[in-house]
C-alpha cells in the first residue's frame, strides 16, 4: 500500500496558498472555504502525516476501506467526508461514523441516512449530489429533481441538507469550468429563494478548484495534489 510522501506538508501548505490566492482573486475570505483531503485508496499513516500537517477534513469513497480508517483514527478528532457512490445497502457504517455524506441523489439514501444515524450523534450533514452535463457514467439528480428532492430531505429527522456537489464535465479552460460551477451555485440560490437554508457548495477538485472558487465554492476536494498519486 502507499505510504506519506515525503514532501506533504510542502504539497498541503502549496494548496493552501493557492485556496488563498483563489479567494484573494474573488473578494473572498479563504477561512471560509474549507479543504477536504481526498484520502481514498491511502493509508491511515498518510492521514495521520496530513493531520499533522494541519489537514483536518478528509474525504473518503469507498465504504467499507473508510470505515476501517475512521476507526482506526478515532484519535485525531479529523472530520470525516464521505464523498463516493453509495449504495442503500451501505448506509450504515456511513450514518454511524460521518460528518457529511456529498453524495445523495436519490431520497432512499437520505431517509436510509436518517434512520440509521445514532441518536446520540449530531445530525449528519447532507449534500445533494446534481448531475450537470451529459455523462451517463456520473450520478446525481437532475436540476428539475432539485426542488422535490432538497423538500423531502429537510424533512427527515436526524439528518442537515446544507447544499449541494457537483462533479462536472472535466474541462481544462477555466471560462469552461466556471461554466458548470455557476451551473451548480444557481441552482442553490434557487433553492435558498425556495426558503432552504443552504450554505454548502461542495465543488472543485486537483484541477478546478480555483475556478471552483471564483464561483463560491465552500469546500473543495483535492487528493492528488496533496497524497500523491492513487493506487
Amino acid at each position: 500500500m502507499l505510504t506519506a510522501p515525503q514532501n506533504l506538508p510542502l504539497r498541503l501548505n502549496e494548496i493552501h496558498r493557492r485556496i488563498a490566492a483563489a479567494a484573494a482573486a474573488a473578494g473572498r475570505d479563504p477561512l471560509r472555504i474549507t479543504l477536504i483531503a481526498v484520502s481514498k485508496t491511502h493509508p491511515a499513516e498518510a492521514i495521520r502525516a496530513a493531520a499533522a500537517a494541519g489537514a483536518r477534513d478528509f474525504g473518503e469513497n469507498y465504504v467499507q476501506e473508510a470505515a476501517d480508517k475512521v476507526d482506526a483514527l478515532r484519535d485525531l478528532g479529523a472530520t470525516w467526508h464521505f464523498i463516493g457512490a453509495l449504495q442503500s445497502n451501505k448506509t450504515r457504517p456511513v450514518a454511524e461514523r460521518f460528518d457529511w455524506v456529498h453524495t445523495v441523489d436519490r431520497l432512499k439514501i437520505a431517509e436510509r441516512l436518517s434512520a440509521q444515524r445514532p441518536r446520540f450523534a449530531t445530525a449528519l450533514n447532507l449534500c445533494l449530489q446534481v448531475h450537470l452535463g451529459d455523462e451517463p457514467s456520473k450520478a446525481g439528480a437532475t436540476p428539475d429533481e432539485l426542488p422535490a428532492l432538497a423538500a423531502a430531505v429537510e424533512a427527515l429527522p436526524r439528518v442537515r441538507l446544507r447544499g449541494l456537489m457537483c462533479i462536472p464535465p472535466e474541462e481544462t479552460d477555466p471560462d469552461r469550468q466556471r461554466h458548470w460551477f455557476r451551473q451548480l451555485r444557481d441552482l442553490r440560490d434557487q433553492l435558498v429563494a425556495r426558503g432552504h437554508e443552504l450554505d454548502t457548495l461542495s465543488m472543485g477538485m486537483s484541477g478546478d478548484f480555483e475556478a471552483a472558487i471564483a464561483e463560491g465554492a465552500t469546500h473543495v476536494r483535492i487528493g492528488t495534489a496533496i497524497f500523491g498519486p492513487r493506487e
